[in-house]
């Protein structure tokens, strides 16, 4: 495992890095990436393989509730979890796709990484889709308190999705995420992943407004073990 240490060392510094080595060691190595995102065929073999999520939960639902689900809700930074969730779904109308995007601490640049919400069209590591860009044109800064969602672009199938109106994209902020992971931990005893805690804002919203006999699934894309330290750090305590 090699960590990288140029730039914002995000995931975007992780790709750069990435292909940079690739493209030297193209004899001896092959680039493989987690996400929805970067130059054909890689968005559409993970979109492919992250499937799984979705055709799983297509079947449960048809197992235990005797129908499809009403609305569906991801999370999405470069788009995996959402994509693989969203795709068994697509060509079911009846069924809502909303995918919740990091609102961050505000609505000026460099303050969130909502790019379907604020991004133009650009091309980001090999390929066209929604990116958010500076004044010059240049990738902008982003930010979140998750880690997993601050891309500045995001899967060129996503950025489709939205132009033709098939999946919905909002987003929400840093604070409702932080309320979120701490109200599903101690009321499910579940304990979600930042970028997970940012779907289930909208979630709950949804369940507020509709009947109780609505099917509303959550992509749970992760454990929050992992950011526990960090909320604790945001909330001034310490985790012995």
């Amino acid at each position: 495992v090699v960590s990288v240490t140029s730039g914002s060392k995000t995931l975007r510094d992780a790709i750069n890095e990435a292909m940079r080595e690739w493209m030297s060691t193209v004899e001896h190595t092959h680039y493989i990436i987690g996400s929805v995102v970067g130059p054909h065929p890689f968005p559409r073999m993970v979109r492919d393989f992250q499937s799984v999520i979705g055709l799983e939960t297509r079947q449960q639902c048809l197992d235990q509730v005797g129908r499809l689900p009403d609305i569906v809700v991801a999370c999405v930074g470069g788009g995996s979890n959402a994509a693989g969730m969203f795709y068994p779904f697509v060509g079911d109308a009846n069924v809502e796709l909303i995918g919740v995007e990091a609102g961050g601490r505000g609505r000026s640049p460099g303050d969130h990484a909502a790019t379907l919400g604020f991004g133009q069209p650009g091309v980001l590591h090999g390929s066209l889709s929604y990116v958010l860009q500076d004044e010059e044109g240049q990738t902008a800064a982003v930010h979140s308190v998750s880690a997993g969602l601050d891309y500045p672009g995001v899967g060129p199938e996503h950025s489709y999705w939205r132009d033709t109106g098939r999946v919905k994209y909002i987003h929400a902020s840093d604070a409702e995420a932080l309320r979120m992971f701490g109200l599903c931990s101690r009321l499910e005893g579940i304990l979600p992943a930042l970028e997970t805690a940012h779907a289930l804002v909208e979630a709950m919203k949804i369940a507020a407004k509709r009947s109780k006999s609505d099917v509303v699934v959550v992509c749970f894309s992760g454990r929050g073990d992992k950011d526990c330290n960090e909320v604790a750090r945001l909330q001034g305590e310490e985790i012995d």
